[in-house]
């Protein structure tokens, strides 16, 4: 049977997101790339410790055990690396069992061209301009920041958590938060409780994993899911409307009114937490893996942020 990656929920991974590959990038940036190719082949039989998006990946894998005749989900390992430095990667992807296949070495050049070709769904990496340029390609991607030494990670549930404005939703109410101040938001999003927020860069991932938690039959649902913001009472209201329209089942959320994340989202366990905002994703990450989601290169909120830092 043909495969059809347009009917899973397909994740693209650099070998950095899924691998501990930081003494090897030291070598290539340091060295350059003929002694960062030895330094491959000189450990080419050293497995690989895990990345900060391995135990999601390992997780989201497991959901191909619930319809052995339908996978659920494919991994594909998307890699700047020649496929000659690549043999590294793959004997640690045969150590830890984990069930991948398909890849995509391009030999230094951009991935972003390739996402559409293997049908992505969301594009993980530590390499800011490939995802910069897989989000301004259309497409949810996140730059993972490095993982927590302590993270334990549930083994029944896949837990993931995203912010709210400029990643599941659209910039729009970010934007006159930014410009405007509290009270203008607050007023905009109360006048507009019953109006559905716009998508933005991570909607229809969130609708796929939606999906998933529909379609998979288990006793207790193998897929959990969050929404982590900095909304409170009366901005809610719109959240939680804007869900039920899109017909998005969220199992949980936390209105935060500007209090810091990382507490709920290591009592939530998430197996990842995507922010937009720098300081919420250097936070969270010291107790759960997280991934920073840029604004997209033509984006009115780079100019707001430019204004103040240089203030």
């Amino acid at each position: 049977m043909k495969p059809d990656l347009d009917s899973c929920l397909v994740i693209g991974i650099s070998s950095r997101a899924l691998f501990d590959l930081e003494e090897a990038n030291r070598v290539f940036e340091e060295q350059g790339v003929e002694a960062y190719r030895e330094y491959q082949r000189e450990h080419e039989d050293e497995i690989l410790g895990k990345g900060t998006a391995f135990h999601l990946v390992e997780a989201l894998l497991r959901l191909n055990r619930f319809d052995p005749q339908k996978r659920l989900v494919e991994v594909i390992i998307m890699s700047r690396n020649s496929p000659d430095t690549g043999l590294r990667i793959f004997r640690s992807v045969e150590h830890y069992g984990l069930d991948v296949t398909r890849s995509a070495f391009s030999g230094g050049n951009s991935l972003a061209p390739y996402l559409s070709a293997y049908s992505v769904d969301l594009f993980l990496s530590k390499f800011e301009q490939d995802v910069q340029a897989a989000l301004d390609s259309g497409f949810a991607a996140a730059m993972c920041y490095p993982p927590p030494e302590d993270f334990n990670p549930d083994t029944d549930q896949i837990r993931m958590a995203f912010d709210a404005d400029a990643v599941v939703f659209s910039e729009e109410s970010e934007r006159i938060f930014r410009e405007q101040g509290l009270t203008a938001f607050e007023e905009h999003e109360r006048q507009n409780a019953r109006e559905p927020l716009e998508s933005g860069p991570f909607a229809k991932l969130l609708r796929t994993l939606s999906f998933l938690q529909s379609e998979v039959k288990a006793e207790k649902p193998p897929v959990r899911l969050a929404i982590v913001t900095a909304r409170n009472s009366p901005a809610h209201e719109r959240v939680i409307r804007t869900l039920r329209a899109w017909d998005v089942n969220v199992d949980e959320a936390f209105f935060l009114g500007g209090l810091p994340k990382d507490q709920v989202l290591r009592a939530y366990r998430a197996h990842i937490f995507f922010d937009d905002q720098h300081g919420h994703v250097a936070l969270a990450s010291r107790g759960v893996p997280a991934g920073m989601v840029p604004y997209r290169s033509n984006s009115p909120l780079r100019v707001v942020e430019s204004g103040k830092e240089k203030k």
